[in-house]
């Protein structure tokens, strides 16, 4: 990482963090390819945590939304234990910001809404990846995927009933700002009485 210092102060930052999480992101626009790629962290009924690279699909004051198989291993962890982190690196600025919430399905609208918009070879490989399932070979997977190609062909293919949106509610906000020496800037918000509540951590 390049050694940058840029200051991360109070005095700076909007007191909506979802107002400046919009700023960090349209920034990171600018220097990186995919800055919707976020980390989703979650703890299965077992305890044991898990942790896998998504794309943020729609943000704002409602939450955080990705898309997933429901039945897939992060869709259960979430089902069985709706709570989530979420990370978002962007390297060329020095900057991370941590979210931390209660996960919920999206409405069945929402995830309409989203799956019409996928790429049809991506509406094919939600029903033919049973996603972390095993599966015999490479081979079978092609081959059930030709195999729903020839099914559906010449007609929309429809959203799986076992496939939509997750989304996030956040409850904790961290923006992370790299500075020399190793000490970081942290600025936390978390709901209060009047609002957003900020407070500085050490690194």
């Amino acid at each position: 990482m390049a050694d940058i210092s840029e200051p991360l102060l109070e005095s700076q930052v909007d007191p909506d963090p979802v107002v400046q999480f919009g700023r960090w992101f349209a920034d990171a626009g600018e220097v990186v390819a995919h800055p919707e790629a976020m980390a989703v962290a979650s703890v299965d009924p077992d305890g044991r945590p898990s942790v896998r690279m998504v794309l943020l699909k729609a943000w704002g004051d409602d939450g955080f939304i990705f898309h997933t198989n429901y039945t897939s291993r992060k869709g259960r962890a979430l089902a069985a234990n709706p709570r989530a982190a979420l990370l978002f690196h962007w390297d060329p600025r020095g900057r991370q910001v941590r979210i931390e919430g209660t996960a919920e399905p999206t409405g069945d609208e929402e995830s309409e809404a989203y799956f019409a918009t996928r790429p049809r070879g991506a509406q094919i490989g939600a029903y033919a990846s049973h996603q972390s399932e095993p599966v015999e070979s490479r081979q079978a997977l092609d081959a059930r995927t030709r195999q729903l190609e020839e099914a559906y062909a010449g007609r929309p293919v429809p959203r799986p009933p076992w496939w939509g949106g997750i989304r996030v509610r956040p409850d904790l906000y961290e923006f992370w700002q790299n500075r020399d020496d190793r000490l970081h800037d942290r600025l936390v918000y978390r709901p209060g009485p009047g609002g957003w509540s900020l407070v500085r951590l050490q690194p």
